[in-house]
C-alpha cells in the first residue's frame, strides 16, 4: 500500500462506522490523519474510531448523527473542531440504495428517504464543514456518488437520481471553492460489495455485475485508495471532477 502523506491532518468521514466508510477511516488513519467517524450508530462510530490505527496527532472519535438532520450536523461540526481543533477533509460516505422497482411504483415515502440521505445529507455536511474549511483556505471534500448517477440503473431511479444530485453539487460547489484552498471532488464507483447489498434485489445485483467489464465487483480498499489522494494536499488542480472506480464501466 502506497501511503498518502495525510500527517497532522483531521478528516471526518459520514457513514464511517461500515462498507466503504470504514475502509476510508482506515486508509485515512493509517496515512497520518485524525478521524472524526460520524455516524447515525453512535457505538458503532465510536468502536469504529477506537479500532483506527494510532497517529501521532492524537486520538480518533466517533459522533452519533442524521446527516439528514441540519441542525444535528452543525452540532456534529462543532464538536468536531472542539474536540480535534479543525477539519481539513470531510468524505461524504453515508447512503442508502432504496427498494428496487421500477419508477411507476415507487413508493414516494421511500423516494424521500433516498433523497433525505443521498442528497439533502451530503449538502448539509459540505456546507457545514466547507464553511469551517474556508476559514483556513484549506480543505478538500470527497463526495461519494455512483456510476448509476452517470447510467442511471432501471428499477432503482431514485438512487440514480440522488447520485447524479450529488455529481451537480460536488461541480457547483467546486467551482464556488475553486479561487481558495478548498477541493471539492467526488468519485463514481461501480458496485462495491459492502452491506448495502443486504437493501438490493439479487437480480438487481447480477445486473449490475453484468454491467462491469472487468467481470468483478470493486472492493473498499480500491475506493479508499483514490480518495485517500482526492484528500491529500497534492490534488491540487482538480476540483468539480468526477473519478470512475467503475472496472470499465463508465463510458463518459
Amino acid at each position: 500500500m502506497n501511503r498518502i502523506d495525510l500527517e497532522g491532518r483531521v478528516a471526518v468521514v459520514t457513514g464511517g462506522a461500515s462498507g466503504i466508510g470504514t475502509a476510508i477511516a482506515q486508509r485515512y488513519a493509517a496515512s497520518g490523519a485524525r478521524v472524526a467517524i460520524w455516524d447515525l450508530d453512535g457505538a458503532a462510530a465510536q468502536a469504529t474510531a477506537a479500532a483506527l490505527p494510532a497517529v501521532a496527532a492524537g486520538a480518533h472519535a466517533g459522533f452519533a448523527l442524521d446527516v439528514a438532520d441540519e441542525a444535528a450536523v452543525d452540532a456534529a461540526t462543532r464538536d468536531t473542531i472542539a474536540a480535534m481543533q479543525r477539519i481539513d477533509i470531510l468524505c461524504c460516505s453515508a447512503g442508502i440504495t432504496g427498494p428496487n422497482v421500477a419508477t411507476c411504483d415507487y413508493p414516494v415515502a421511500d423516494w424521500k428517504k433516498v433523497f433525505d440521505v443521498n442528497v439533502h445529507g451530503v449538502f448539509l455536511c459540505n456546507r457545514a464543514v466547507v464553511r469551517e474549511m474556508l476559514k483556513n483556505d484549506y480543505g478538500r471534500v470527497v463526495n461519494i456518488a455512483s456510476i448509476a448517477g452517470k447510467d442511471g440503473n432501471p428499477n432503482a431511479a431514485a438512487y440514480s437520481a440522488s447520485k447524479a444530485a450529488v455529481i451537480g453539487l460536488t461541480k457547483s460547489l467546486g467551482k464556488e471553492t475553486a479561487r481558495s484552498g478548498v477541493r471539492v471532488n467526488c468519485v463514481t464507483p461501480a458496485a462495491v460489495r459492502t452491506p448495502i447489498f443486504e437493501q438490493m434485489t439479487q437480480q438487481h445485483i447480477d445486473f449490475m455485475l453484468s454491467k462491469i467489464p472487468m467481470g468483478r465487483f470493486g472492493g473498499v480498499d480500491e475506493i479508499a485508495a483514490m480518495i485517500a489522494w482526492l484528500s491529500s494536499e497534492e490534488c491540487s488542480f482538480s476540483t468539480g471532477a468526477v473519478f470512475d472506480l467503475s472496472g470499465g464501466r463508465a463510458v463518459y
